[in-house]
Formats: structure tokens, C-alpha cells, sequence
């Protein structure tokens, strides 16, 4: 008996690049035996012709669903909208930009088949540029400081998961979600499986420097409390070493009366533990802030409109 396979692609600013990465799709998949397929594009809001390409190519075929986001939410928003459309025993989540290889997909899926939950694509050489590879190595310092990814674990973009992995997944009904995150806490059955990355043919990445500072954020205070630790144990450092200068000033002026004390460390120390406190209130308030819009209900994202919704 043959298992379905869902593919989620989140679609910005792709109205060039996703016909071919759907004819890539296809094609790989017509010639796999023992799985059929169906896919789901969720258009995040996109400010181009996004949403229209999607319309003709789903007009074409019934086995695409095709969803359109009311504004833009985020890529992992969007994957979390596909999740709901799917029907598929496996899902594989990948970008709309042809830059991860679909026809390697065979490699997730027989990967899979020795017992892994959850299978991540793994790059020898990603074709992004200076800034994504940059931002790519902040975010696997910080999955492995603040959510205890394990070290040797490559996580990308492009990744193939079990039904109950999803299941799970969607139970998470919070605002700023983050896929990474979710996967990690449902289970430790991860693998990678080595694939090519392309070159971007056309157009540029949608993320900026301000994005991706958003998706760490949401990483590590929606999955992870260290921070708040780190901001104790900080605290704690700052408090004792300014009793242990205290204790120094004393000792020094007593052994010699005729130091003077000097206002410039004493400014210094001020700036710095008020710099520190600041800080630390700024993180606390972060957290806070993200229960109060949790409390408030914000949705992780709102339809507009889908098309080829199957029940």
C-alpha cells in the first residue's frame, strides 16, 4: 500500500521560481514507487503575482491546495497553516525558491525508512550569500545553546516528518511560532541526509536582518527559559563583584588615607550595572510581553482564501 506524501511550501515573493519547483516535484514523484503525493502552497501575504500563480496552477490540478494568508506572517506561520490542509503519512517542507533540491527528496524518505521521526536536509555547501550564512550560523548557536539542539545536528529549511510529528505540532496554537522549536521537544528520532543546494536563479532572499532577529527571538522565549537563568546567574556576578570592589575600596583607603576615591569608577560601575539591569528588565519584559499577546489570543496567522481544500 502506497503512502501519501504532503509537501508544504511557504511561497514570498516566488511567482517566478514556483511552477518549476512544482514541475520538479512532479516529476520526481511520478516516477517513485510506493508513495502517492499531494501539495500545499500557502502564499505568506506576498507582494508579488504570488497568489495568482498559485490560483493557475491549482486550477490545473485538484491534488494542490492552494492558501492565501490575509497578511504576512512569517515563514514558520505559513508552514504551521499547511500543516492544517494536509493529509499526507509523511510531510516534507521545503522553500518555493529552488534552492532546495525537491527531486532529492527520495533521500528524506529513505531515510526514514530505518526508524527516524523527523529527517533534515544537510548542505556540504549552502549558495546563500555572506548574510544568510551568517544569520544560519547564529540561529545553530543559538537552537544549540537555548534549545539543547544536539551539536552534530544539521537543521535547514528542507526536511521530511512523520504524521504524528505534525499532529503534535499543531497542538501549538500560540502566537510566534517556531518550527525548529516544536520539533525538538516532540522528539529526539532526528536524522540528516546529505543534498545538493543550488544556486538562487532569480530574485533575492526574503529575509532581513530584522526577520531573522524576530525568528530568534521567537525561538528562545517561546521554547526555551535559559535566558531568564542567564540573566539571573548575570545579575548574581554583577552583584557580587560589585560587593567585592566595595570590600577593595575599603581596605584600600583604610591601609592608605590619602587615596582618594575615584569618581570616574565610581560613574563606571554605576553605567555598567544600570547597562545590566536594563538589559536584563528589556528580556524579562520580552517574556512578558509575548504572554500578554498569548492571553490576548493573537492568531498565528489568517486565511483568506483556499482553494482545492480537500476534507
Amino acid at each position: 500500500m502506497s503512502q501519501l506524501v504532503s509537501f508544504v511550501i511557504p511561497c514570498y515573493n516566488s511567482a517566478r521560481t514556483l511552477e518549476k519547483v512544482v514541475e520538479e516535484i512532479t516529476d520526481v514523484m511520478q516516477n517513485t514507487q510506493n508513495y502517492s503525493y499531494e501539495i500545499v502552497l500557502v502564499n505568506d501575504c506576498s507582494p508579488d503575482d504570488t497568489f495568482e500563480v498559485i490560483r493557475s496552477i491549482c486550477s490545473k490540478r485538484e491534488d494542490i491546495c492552494g492558501v492565501n494568508l490575509a497578511k504576512n506572517f512569517g515563514q514558520h506561520a505559513a508552514l504551521m497553516a499547511g500543516f492544517h490542509y494536509v493529509h499526507g503519512d509523511i510531510i516534507v517542507c521545503l522553500d518555493d525558491d529552488g534552492q532546495t533540491p525537491a527531486g532529492e527528496v527520495g533521500k528524506l524518505l529513505d531515510k526514514m525508512k530505518e526508524g527516524y521521526d523527523v529527517v533534515y536536509a544537510k548542505y556540504e555547501h549552502k549558495q546563500h550569500s555572506a548574510f544568510r550564512n551568517f544569520g544560519s550560523r547564529i540561529n545553530e548557536l543559538m537552537t544549540r545553546v537555548m534549545l539543547n539542539k544536539p551539536k552534530e545536528l544539521y537543521i535547514s529549511s528542507y526536511f521530511a516528518a512523520k504524521r504524528f510529528i505534525i499532529d503534535e505540532m499543531i497542538e501549538y496554537t500560540n502566537p510566534y511560532p517556531y518550527v525548529i522549536g516544536l520539533v525538538l521537544r516532540t522528539t529526539n528520532k532526528i536524522a540528516n541526509v546529505e543534498v545538493n543546494h543550488r544556486e538562487r536563479e532569480i530574485g533575492t532572499s526574503g529575509y532581513t536582518l530584522g526577520k531573522l532577529f524576530t525568528l530568534w527571538f521567537n525561538g528562545f522565549t517561546a521554547f526555551s527559559i535559559k535566558p531568564l537563568r542567564m540573566a539571573t546567574a548575570i545579575g548574581v556576578f554583577v552583584a557580587m563583584s560589585g560587593f567585592i570592589y566595595g570590600i577593595y575600596t575599603v581596605i584600600r583607603k583604610l591601609v592608605d588615607p590619602n587615596i582618594v576615591i575615584g569618581f570616574s569608577s565610581l560613574m563606571s560601575a554605576i553605567v555598567f550595572i544600570g547597562g545590566m539591569v536594563m538589559v536584563m528588565l528589556g528580556i524579562i519584559g520580552e517574556y512578558i510581553g509575548r504572554i500578554y499577546i498569548s492571553l490576548n489570543n493573537s492568531p498565528q496567522y489568517v486565511i483568506r482564501e483556499s482553494i482545492n481544500e480537500r476534507e
